[in-house]
């Protein structure tokens, strides 16, 4: 799902990630897959962190979305 993500428009990441549920349903896809694809502590712990309260943490990578046209942590 990283790479699906990564592979949309800037407009389209974009709009996914400013739409409350969908944004929480994009981050969990993309951040267990990136945790499946890469292993790793932090990768987990995003992961854990997203699927809890993935809404908040959505927004702030709205931010760094719009500023290096990846997901924080998820490039």
């Amino acid at each position: 799902m990283k790479k699906w993500f990564n592979k949309q428009s800037r407009i389209i990441q974009i709009l996914l990630l400013l739409i409350p549920v969908v944004n929480w349903i994009i981050e969990i896809g993309v951040r267990w897959s990136n945790w499946a694809e890469k292993r790793g502590f932090l990768r987990f712990l995003l992961a854990i962190i997203v699927t809890l309260f993935g809404i908040v943490f959505g927004y702030l990578d709205l931010i760094w979305c719009l500023l290096f046209k990846h997901l924080l942590f998820a490039k």
